[in-house]
């Protein structure tokens, strides 16, 4: 046996490179995968969200109050997204998740600043994603000095220069004492079962076809819903114990409340399971092999982390970057794990987050069974 030897390395390296161009595939996701990374890292993740949804309700009509107003509209953090008549609107938007922050403006506002009476307005901050927020709070710490300046004047003028003219009072619902457990945790019930329940599938049934034993059961009269059907049931069960365990253990180790929304919750939990098996699926059909199918599940869950608002504030990210998140159905799975256990959120709370991830499923499951009749073809 002879030394080393250059011309069979680079014989060896050029069969590789062509074994590498004709697996499109992967050399594809191989390009793709940094370029992903590079342009959601870069321009999506914003660590200090601004405009940042928010009603108003006013109590009186008065320069004063308009002031308020307009400073908050001015304001980079907020975006006066609704002004309603009633406290009753302002929870319900706030609960739903419409709204970040309600603020309120009472009826005696402008009578107590001009008595130096100890004036005040109430926000409210939907602090369920701690992390969404703590820039917009921070910043309302310079809004009593700033918000009447041109308004204090004259008689009033004394009032300016003494102490703030008004008091913010800071309400944080859902979770007071801003514990990064209550969002995260939450979170990764949609991580974990989308992760889990899309890999499983597309490579257990990509594992048949390799193996041959898929031919087997093409030969037989089983139809291809009815295989689909088949193959799914197992690991239905396998994430509802998944969704179990990770609900006990979020009570018991992390002290996660649970506010209630079961009904959404566990209609949720049954379409998002399916939805990701089915995706699973869909990407055997279209994977040649395991390797295929890790790196396409794989690839589908770098956006659904870094864009449903798991790991970032989804307010925080660009307009462009929201609509791709609102695609993902990681993103409304989310939305309604953490509304019904932080927010005890009723079904009518939850139907947009529900009628989305219906749709996902009836769209994957059409796309996977139209693939897959394809396939026998």
């Amino acid at each position: 046996m002879s030394g080393f030897s250059a011309s069979r390395v680079a014989a060896v390296m050029i069969k590789e490179f062509k074994q590498l161009a004709r697996d499109r595939l992967t050399f594809a996701i191989m390009l793709l995968i940094p370029v992903l990374q590079l342009t959601l890292f870069g321009y999506a993740i914003n660590f200090q969200p601004r405009q940042l949804p928010t009603a108003v309700l006013v109590q009186e009509d008065s320069r004063f109050a308009r002031s308020i107003v307009a400073a908050l509209r001015n304001s980079a953090y907020f975006q006066l997204t609704a002004q309603v008549r009633t406290p009753a609107e302002l929870d319900t938007l706030v609960r739903r998740g419409e709204a970040q922050f309600a603020i309120t403006i009472p009826g005696d506002f402008t009578r107590r600043v001009v008595r130096g009476d100890h004036a005040q307005i109430l926000i409210e901050v939907d602090a369920s994603d701690p992390s969404a927020t703590g820039g917009a709070v921070a910043a309302l710490a310079s809004l009593p000095q700033q918000a009447l300046a041109h308004d204090l004047k004259g008689a009033l003028g004394p009032r300016a220069m003494a102490a703030p003219p008004f008091e913010v009072v800071l309400h944080n619902r859902f979770n007071p004492e801003s514990i990064t457990a209550y969002n995260i945790v939450p979170g990764l019930l949609g991580v974990i079962l989308s992760m889990t329940m899309v890999m499983m599938t597309s490579l257990s049934v990509t594992r048949e076809i390799e193996h041959g034993t898929m031919e087997s059961l093409l030969a037989t009269p089983v139809q291809p819903i009815e295989v689909m059907a088949g193959k799914l049931a197992p690991y239905v069960l396998v994430g509802l114990i998944q969704t179990a365990i990770i609900l006990i253990l979020a009570r018991l180790l992390f002290d996660v409340p649970m506010q209630g929304g079961w009904t959404g919750l566990s209609l949720g939990v049954g379409l998002f399971i399916v939805g990701s098996l089915a995706l699973g699926f869909l990407i055997s059909t279209v994977a040649r092999s395991q390797l295929q199918a890790m790196q396409m599940s794989v690839f589908y869950m770098l956006p659904s982390i870094l864009l449903s608002g798991f790991a970032f504030p989804f307010a925080g990210m660009p307009a462009w970057a929201r609509a791709l998140g609102e695609m993902i159905p990681v993103t409304h799975f989310l939305r309604l794990v953490r509304g019904a256990m932080l927010k005890g959120q009723e079904l009518g709370d939850q139907w947009r987050e529900l009628a989305a991830l219906a749709a996902f499923v009836c769209v994957v499951t059409a796309l996977a069974m139209a693939r897959y009749r394809r396939t026998l073809d």
